[in-house]
């Protein structure tokens, strides 16, 4: 594996850890990607006043970067997302969760363009976050690890372009959670951006989804497994808690529509209803396997700490309570894309963002793409989505000199 290291990162983070029997092979310990890793002497500072120090921010590029170091693209990854975006996942062996988007010749051009996704703080594919060792107690962090926001997964992003020697971004995009940093790129660094694509989001996150969230943790601090998040010290995995969790949350993933036309009330495997609580219906067996494959792949503190993150975002609350001043020093053009049928982040959301940028006065385009796939369509083929991104970025490109 490729790393960039830094002598205290490598003490502090390698030679005190005393990883529990099987701890070792996780993603959070063994993310099969390169990872930058950033002593006690650099420490991240945190919105809840901690100095993360030392950490580690796991990553995968692809691309060239130019010699003007001027075509870098960040893509910044959703709630249980992580840094592999176009690169075959070490985990599930699936293909690149954004491989619809990003690649040769597609609106992304990594032919093109050189692009980079790193693994959010407080995730669990390799950068540090709650299932990482702590070097004070050679133990994982569990809950001692400090609550994240989206603003410090974004200062995280900026030390990361710092080492990789990028002063600034051609392209920052990214959807749902990913389009929250984004926004927060756009106002924390808006010397450091010049074209953002925020995608199915919004500038806070929703008394309703936050509802949604609520309802995920609590899943997953009832199952007994959880023991207080120590459950690597107790060998055990809240799998029941987290395995629910991730089927209430895939619900607001998804639309009525869609759902009925994939699977609307057709039993599985069977001409008639059992009289149980077995997954008569498809759509609960379907439900069920989205439950049992997240838990392989996903921490269930990570978890915790990424919903906390999203629920805490409020860029408007930030800035006085006025979302426009959070892009008045912003250089950026934009292009805000939101979906017909997602009532996660509904188009109102969106609309709320462009309607701040031009009360700015900022460059900014906007696209509502008619679709029935739900909040998931920013992942899916849409090919009003890919048209859209392509002449956004082109035209982009174009102003840039690329």
């Amino acid at each position: 594996m490729d790393s960039t290291l830094t002598s205290d990162a490598e003490a502090g983070l390698r030679s005190e850890a005393k990883p529990l029997p099987g701890y070792e092979a996780m993603p959070a310990t063994d993310p099969k990607s390169p990872v930058a890793l950033f002593g006690a002497d650099e420490p991240l500072a945190m919105d809840s006043g901690a100095a993360l120090g030392p950490f580690q921010i796991a990553y995968q590029t692809a691309g060239t970067l130019n010699a003007a170091r001027s075509n870098a693209v960040l893509i910044c990854h959703a709630l249980t997302g992580d840094q592999h975006f176009a690169h075959r996942h070490p985990v599930t062996g699936k293909a690149g969760w954004w491989e619809t988007l990003v690649g040769p010749g597609k609106p992304i051009d990594t032919d093109r363009y050189f692009v980079v996704c790193s693994n959010v703080i407080g995730s669990c594919m390799g950068s540090t976050g709650p299932a990482s060792v702590d070097p004070a107690t050679a133990k994982p962090y569990g809950l001692d690890f400090p609550l994240v926001t989206i603003r410090d997964m974004v200062r995280a992003q900026a030390m990361l372009l710092d080492r990789l020697g990028i002063p600034d971004l051609f392209l920052c995009i990214g959807g749902s959670m990913g389009g929250m940093q984004v926004l927060q790129w756009a106002s924390l660094f808006p010397e450091r951006v010049f074209a953002a694509m925020p995608i199915a989001t919004g500038a806070r996150h929703s008394a309703q989804n936050i509802a949604f969230h609520e309802v995920g943790r609590r899943a997953i601090m009832a199952d007994p497994a959880w023991a207080d998040g120590r459950y690597f010290e107790e060998g055990t995995r809240p799998a029941k808690g987290l395995g629910v969790a991730r089927m209430g949350a895939h619900i607001t993933y998804l639309s009525e529509p869609a759902l009925h036309r994939k699977f609307g009330r057709r039993l599985q495997n069977r001409a008639a209803p059992t009289f149980s609580f077995n997954a008569d219906f498809q759509i609960e067996s379907y439900l069920r396997h989205q439950g049992l494959s997240f838990v392989e792949r996903f921490d269930a503190n990570a978890y915790l700490y990424l919903t906390r993150a999203m629920d805490y975002f409020d860029l408007a609350e930030d800035h006085g309570g006025v979302l426009a001043n959070a892009f008045r020093a912003s250089k950026s053009r934009f292009c805000v894309i939101s979906f017909t049928s997602d009532w996660l982040f509904p188009t109102a959301d969106s609309r709320a963002i462009v309607h701040a940028l031009n009360a700015v006065a900022a460059p900014v385009a906007f696209v509502e793409v008619e679709s029935d796939k739900g909040h998931d369509a920013f992942l899916l083929d849409e090919p009003a989505l890919f048209s859209a991104a392509r002449g956004f970025v082109d035209a982009a490109a174009r102003a840039r000199g690329l």
